[in-house]
């Protein structure tokens, strides 16, 4: 390789490596989506919206209901139903009928343990029977703007007619992740249940279905804070799972996932690759920072001092945005109201609208005016003056007139 072709190559190397080019990561579970929670912003999403069985991460929207509806140190009964309705091979908290525990405790046999006898109890708590908290459970997931899920139990056992997708569950998932105590459950580990009025030992053991939060697993991941995962023979394995690093919170779903050739799980690696794809390739920036100038204009009926008039952002606009991404080179459309831009104007009254639009969604702002501006006053001020100044001339004349008047009377003796 001579000189010039060697040099060349390494121009090329630096300028990619510099751009920041990145492959979005290789998922191998069915459906996936990744989220930067605080904006709902789509990082990365495969077959997102395509419907799906949840299985157990269901029971984030039990767990939701649970504490928007009970106290955490309200006691709850267990049904014969709670026990007995629940499938062969599926988990449960070895409940016993009529025993009674807190919510609190409840609460953590649900989401540790993932206890589907635990997720009966707390509907039939909540509404007094299954059928009627799955309807609460419906008209949750609408209010949160999901159109592609439906419930028909609170635990994710399998029913055909029982689906939702990786993006309504991710909407569920950053809702129930602004509740500090739903994370509190989330993120435990371990726990024991304590005994009860027909338990009489503590010998109850949750342990967390989530190997990303156990740190003997090799699937363990620092970042991760949660939140749920889910397994039946027709969904596969699912999860659900938050992590977050310098402040930012990431919510990734997987579902419908297998193992690979080497015997891992494709849930925890694919969920793995997602967190290091978003936390290492996208960053939080301004588009534009509040305050700033955003356009310039000229009031045509304002004062000399006052009529070049600067249009600021009245809020930053940020979002997190992949770091290569040239923010700068970002033109906004600006939309004035143009009966707003006459004097006088008022310091901080809202001119117009300036939207960005990256990566597919538009970032909007208000636009203020920056000081007051006055009205030109100088053609009033000129009209008066000549108005004044008929006024005198018209004076003038009459006064004139009436002198040679008077002298025309003197003469002919009148």
């Amino acid at each position: 390789m001579n000189k010039k072709v060697f040099n060349l190559f390494v121009l090329f190397i630096l300028l990619f490596s510099n751009l920041g080019f990145c492959a979005e990561p290789t998922i191998a579970s069915t459906a996936a989506i990744l989220i930067e929670a605080s904006t709902g912003k789509i990082l990365y999403e495969k077959n997102a919206y395509e419907k799906m069985y949840p299985a157990s991460t269901t029971k984030v929207m039990t767990a939701i209901l649970t504490l928007e509806n009970c106290d955490l140190d309200e006691m709850a009964k267990v049904s014969k139903n709670a026990i007995f309705s629940i499938p062969s091979g599926y988990v449960n908290a070895n409940l016993r009928e009529n025993e009674e525990m807190s919510i609190q405790d409840f609460m953590y046999a649900l989401m540790v343990k993932s206890a589907n006898d635990v997720a009966i109890v707390l509907a039939e708590h909540i509404s007094g029977s299954v059928e009627a908290f799955a309807d609460k459970m419906n008209e949750k997931a609408m209010e949160l703007g999901c159109k592609n899920t439906h419930f028909v139990n609170p635990n994710g056992i399998h029913d055909e007619n029982h689906y939702s997708t990786a993006y309504d569950l991710s909407l569920i998932a950053a809702y129930a992740m602004k509740n500090e105590t739903f994370r509190k459950f989330v993120s435990t580990s371990s726990y024991t249940l304590p005994a009860t009025n027909l338990y009489p030992t503590s010998d109850r053991l949750c342990v967390t279905t989530n190997d990303m939060l156990r740190p003997k697993s090799r699937y363990y991941n620092e970042t991760v804070n949660g939140i749920k995962t889910g397994y039946t023979t027709e969904a596969k394995n699912c999860l659900i799972a938050g992590a977050q690093k310098n402040g930012t919170q990431l919510i990734s779903v997987v579902l419908h996932a297998g193992t690979n050739e080497e015997g891992l799980s494709e849930r925890y690696l694919d969920t793995n690759a997602l967190f290091d794809y978003g936390f290492e390739e996208f960053e939080f920036s301004n588009l534009v920072e509040k305050n700033s100038v955003v356009q310039k204009v000229e009031i045509e009926n304002g004062s000399k001092d006052t009529k070049n008039l600067d249009l600021i952002a009245k809020d930053s606009l940020r979002s997190y945005f992949k770091k290569e991404t040239a923010l700068e080179n970002v033109t906004p459309e600006i939309t004035l109201k143009q009966d707003a831009l006459q004097a006088p104007i008022v310091a901080g009254s809202t001119l117009g609208n300036a939207t960005y639009t990256i990566d597919g969604i538009s970032y909007t702002t208000e636009l203020l005016a920056s000081h007051d501006v006055e009205k030109n006053d100088t053609l009033k001020i000129i009209l008066l003056i000549g108005g004044i100044l008929l006024l005198i001339l018209g004076f003038s004349l009459l006064r004139k007139q009436n002198r040679k008047t008077k002298k025309k009377k003197i003469r002919m003796g009148i």
